[in-house]
């Protein structure tokens, strides 16, 4: 097994609650190595992080070890079957904007300026 790829088994493994299920592929072809992530449907989340943030230090980290073996290393996540992928929460509708016929402008209506 390769150095890059022990890595991203060891991190990956590090923050998902079920380790055994995680699965890393390693391919090389001529654009780079392409490390293919496989977990638990209930650990994607996990790997994601808030906002995308842990699996972007992961890459960011990933790509430090690839260029110290003189390679350009991504990482691909596939989605497991049955995984929670949560869109963005939406804002509560709000209160309607007064048109500017509601508006009471009585405090500035004879204000010089």
């Amino acid at each position: 097994m390769e150095q890059d790829q022990q890595f991203i088994e060891f991190v990956i493994k590090a923050i998902v609650n079920n380790p055994d299920s995680v699965k890393v592929t390693r391919t090389v072809d001529e654009r780079g190595v392409l490390m293919t992530l496989d977990v638990d449907p209930g650990d994607i989340g996990y790997v994601i992080g808030r906002q995308g943030n842990t699996v972007r230090a992961i890459r960011t980290l990933l790509k430090v070890v690839g260029a110290k073996n003189n390679a350009l290393v991504n990482l691909k996540i596939n989605e497991p079957e049955g995984s929670e992928h949560r869109r963005p929460r939406q804002e509560a509708p709000s209160e309607p904007t007064p048109s500017l016929e509601d508006v009471d402008t009585s405090a500035i209506d004879n204000l010089d300026i």
